[in-house]
């Protein structure tokens, strides 16, 4: 069955669809990824978003669950040059079509995703809408800009209904659920941390009174200055004293609530291969990101070190606070997919609140 990506410029794409029918609406962003896939269509940061993969050949290897980074899938679409029909792993459960049929996504094949990709780094991200009801131009962009128009709460879609906890004999920590990625609880559990997961709506009194050693701001998707309300709960807690690591969206919220400021980027980081400079040491890290928005460096407060730089951009990509326990990286540490360079954030997580705990 044919299908079209029409793009908020007017800009079009033909091609073949696969997954389910109908129309997918979303903002069209590239992921330079050559596997991890899967992950890609079940990590929460993606709500909102259709995803151009940059290498061509994507399905080789097929899906399993347990690569799964949520419980469900997220992306509103998936754009591809080529699907593979016979894939070929010992792990795999099921076809890459009949996954993305089964999850109800709408995928375009087909795609020059070369051009796509270079039309999105000259023009910047971009609403656009994939089709296989319809391929008339004006009809599609009509629709696109109607859908455009509708505001979605985005955290909110992804987020935990309610608390939840996971038993482990470490140190107590408390996730403020953003849209986190499995593998960032993983990344707890295997340093024996004691988890307290909060849906987003969470007050800081309520999460304080579960006296937690620390807390864990995650991953997800949207625009971190329209959480004024989350913004405020951050700002809060860092008042308070507790340690917290912030991760991506975590990351752009504690930075909004220090006083810091934020901007969309042109086309975003999305991929596993962004180099970054830890500026203490010296050290470039090849790290996972996922991520439309960055903490500017203009009007930086008193009291905030920043520790980490995109070495492609100059964009921030971790600081930390002087005189707070609060530490924050812009990029993924628990990886999934991509490199492991940067799980040692973890652990200076862990140090950061027994140094804490020792001082109190």
């Amino acid at each position: 069955m044919k299908a079209v990506l029409v793009l908020e410029d007017g800009t079009f794409y033909t091609g073949e669809s696969f997954g389910a029918k109908g129309d997918a609406f979303g903002e069209v962003v590239f992921n330079t990824c050559m596997t991890g896939y899967q992950e890609i269509t079940t990590d929460p940061s993606y709500n909102g978003q259709m995803v151009c993969m940059t290498y061509p050949l994507i399905g080789n290897y097929g899906m399993n669950s347990e690569d799964d980074e949520s419980s469900k899938t997220h992306l509103e679409g998936f754009i591809v040059k080529e699907l593979c029909d016979y894939h070929s792993n010992f792990r795999a459960e099921i076809a890459p079509d009949a996954y993305f049929l089964k999850n109800k996504i709408i995928g375009i094949k087909g795609v020059d995703t070369r051009s796509l990709t270079q039309h999105i780094r000259k023009f910047g991200s971009m609403f656009g809408v994939i089709s296989t009801d319809s391929g008339n131009v004006e009809i599609l962009l009509s629709k696109l800009r109607d859908k455009a128009s509708v505001s979605r709460k985005l955290v909110e879609e992804v987020s935990t209904e309610k608390m939840h906890k996971i038993f482990g004999d470490g140190p107590h920590v408390c996730l403020l659920d953003f849209g986190v990625k499995s593998n960032i609880i993983h990344s707890l559990k295997k340093r024996g941390c004691n988890i307290t997961i909060f849906p987003s709506s969470i007050s800081a009194s309520d999460v304080i009174k579960e006296n937690p050693d620390g807390v864990l701001l995650s991953n997800g998707p949207g625009d971190p200055r329209d959480l004024i309300e989350i913004i405020q709960v951050v700002r809060e807690l860092a008042e308070s004293g507790v340690p917290i690591l912030g991760i991506c969206l975590g990351h752009q919220l504690l930075a909004l609530a220090l006083g810091m400021e934020i901007y969309k980027l042109k086309f975003g980081h999305h991929g596993g291969n962004h180099p970054v400079k830890d500026m203490n040491t010296g050290k470039c890290y090849i790290t996972s990101q996922n991520h439309n928005y960055a903490v500017s460096t203009d009007n930086v407060p008193a009291g905030i070190n920043l520790t980490h730089v995109n070495v492609n951009d100059k964009t921030i990509e971790g600081f930390r606070h002087d005189n707070l326990p609060l530490l924050s990286i812009q990029y993924h540490p628990e990886a999934a997919p991509g490199p492991e360079d940067s799980a040692y954030i973890f652990d200076d997580f862990i140090a950061m609140i027994k140094k804490g705990n020792s001082n109190a």
